[in-house]
């Protein structure tokens, strides 16, 4: 018995040692929240008519982008339509809005070549593949693993013609694009087409789509109207795209992922009419015809300056929906189907309030925390000192094993999942102490009970502990209930303060049990405790049990 006790007390402190010289090596830190650290907090709502989807496309496209730029430790949250946007350590306000307002239009636009991109290669900003060396489309790197982003209403393009060839039956738009490494995808086109998507060396001679090719490019990969360089999602291909033809309001918003012939793809259907069906096919006679605007026979999806799939054309025309079918997975298939239904009704984000919280003030903020945080366990140590005595040992160590813990669990959530302690996060850890404290004061009261009723200190410890774990998980069990309530129903500073309460709470369970536990009945079986008085009361040698 006594062997697994000190295994117990000794196993948990050599696994909080243990994670603390690994964060500690790994360089990991403890991310402060904007009110700690001082930053930029944005906040932006909808207007037009929009749909759930879009708005929830919008908020991970705001999170891919800014974490893709490297923002410590950003917060992007909804609270009812509105999306808050809180950048600790952004310091100029400009930066912030022109981080989180993407322009995130659903474009489609015909693609004029495509090339795979070798690890490690850049993105050109200003200058186009050649022309002359356009790469076999059907081996190219496979369909990109779409990351919902957010939607802006946008136009087609003056450009675009407002004639549209006649409309005869649904069909596929494959994407038959596969990874440079593996084996082309198998085509999985309407059997009615028997024409094969060209290759490099069957592409039209540059000079039959120099129109296209010699546009200038924008640099603003954005821009509807203009000749663009792009890569998709997952960075493995780089392609030269011409104008849009039409957005993603050609569809309506009844994507789903699906399996269609016997692999994940997409289904879509158009909207009627010259805003739908019409503003489709013309893209899709180009792209199928292999002109000189499509030479590739692609047509991609860009969301927010971003291929999300560049499906070949296998079909002239396409009447009531659309098939996308190629090497998907399910997960891809369905942020597919997302992107292409929050395109159908795009939501427009617009900055309604921009709020600063200086370094300075966020140290301020800092500072008194950690200072109220101390003098709040110095007192509480006191009053165990002056009360239980030696058995406050006890728990001052419970204490620093909990901090430890705390300290070591927070360090690496903020280093792996972009956890950040906020002023109200503290506020919840300070008031955890308080629930810690709640669990010893209910063990040791037990415990001088039973030894007023003359058992020995060591059984008083065992029967002690037995009865008040049952308390303890109770006391906790509320309190991580109250705090998963607050954590699910709430938003913002008092969600930060929810979860470290209930962080905490599940420390003190963990400590109790594996600390605390042990630590009392080595103690107890010592006789040193008893010889002591260590709680106020005089434990007489060999009293009754």
């Amino acid at each position: 018995m006594t062997r697994r006790l000190l295994g117990s007390l000794i196993g948990v402190v050599a696994v909080v040692l243990l994670a603390l010289v690994g964060n500690l090596s790994a360089g990991n830190e403890i991310a402060l929240g904007l009110d700690l650290q001082g930053g930029v907090s944005v906040t932006q709502e909808p207007v037009g008519e929009y749909n759930s989807e879009s708005l929830d496309v919008a908020v991970e496209r705001i999170r891919e982008r800014v974490d893709a730029l490297g923002v410590s430790e950003p917060e992007i949250i909804r609270q009812g339509d509105a999306v808050v946007v809180n950048l600790p350590g952004v310091d100029n306000q400009d930066e912030a809005i022109r981080l989180v307002q993407v322009t995130g239009a659903v474009l489609l636009r015909p693609v004029v070549s495509a090339s795979p991109i070798s690890p490690g290669a850049g993105v050109p900003e200003t200058e186009a593949p050649a022309t002359g060396s356009t790469p076999d489309t059907t081996a190219a790197p496979g369909p990109s693993r779409s990351i919902p982003g957010a939607t802006t209403p946008d136009t087609a393009p003056d450009t675009v013609p407002d004639t549209t060839p006649e409309a005869t039956s649904e069909t596929l738009a494959t994407d038959s694009a596969s990874p440079s490494d593996a084996e082309p995808v198998d085509s999985v086109a309407d059997t009615a087409d028997d024409s094969v998507p060209p290759t490099g060396s069957d592409l039209p001679p540059a000079s039959e789509f120099a129109d296209v090719a010699a546009q200038p490019i924008s640099s603003d990969p954005n821009d509807p109207t203009a000749s663009v360089i792009v890569q998709n999602i997952d960075g493995t291909e780089i392609y030269q795209l011409g104008p849009a033809f039409a957005t993603g309001e050609v569809f309506n918003s009844d994507a789903t992922a699906d399996i269609i012939q016997g692999g994940w793809g997409v289904r879509v259907t158009l909207k009627r009419g010259s805003g739908g069906e019409d503003l489709w096919n013309i893209g899709a006679s180009q792209c199928f015809s292999g002109t000189g605007s499509c030479p590739t026979r692609r047509m991609a999806i860009v969301l927010d300056g971003v291929v999300q799939s560049a499906p070949t054309v296998n079909q002239p025309s396409f009447s009531g929906g659309v098939d996308i079918t190629g090497n998907f997975k399910e997960s891809e298939a369905k942020d597919l189907a997302r992107v292409l239904k929050s395109g159908a009704l795009p939501v427009r984000l617009e900055v309604q309030a921009v709020q600063t919280v200086s370094p300075t003030l966020g140290e301020d903020s800092l500072r008194a925390t950690l200072v109220a945080g101390l003098i709040g366990i110095a007192l509480v140590l006191l009053f165990m000192i002056l009360y239980y005595r030696t058995l406050a040992i006890v728990v001052v160590g419970g204490l620093v094993v909990s901090g430890g813990i705390l300290w070591n669990v927070i360090t690496f959530l903020s280093a792996s999942s972009g956890l950040a302690l906020s002023l109200a996060g503290a506020a919840g850890i300070i008031v955890s102490v308080g629930i810690t404290i709640d669990s010893y004061v209910v063990f040791f009261e037990k415990l001088k009970d039973e030894v007023k009723a003359g058992r020995t200190l060591r059984n008083s410890a065992e029967r002690g502990f037995k009865s008040t774990w049952r308390t303890i998980v109770a006391a906790d069990t509320v309190s991580l209930l109250a705090a998963f309530t607050l954590w699910y129903l709430t938003v913002g500073s008092v969600r930060g303060f929810a979860f470290f309460l209930g962080l905490a709470t599940l420390t003190d369970l963990v400590v109790a049990w594996f600390f605390t536990r042990p630590a009392m009945m080595l103690l107890a079986r010592s006789g040193r405790v008893g010889r002591r008085g260590a709680f106020g009361i005089k434990v007489a040698p060999g009293g009754a049990s």
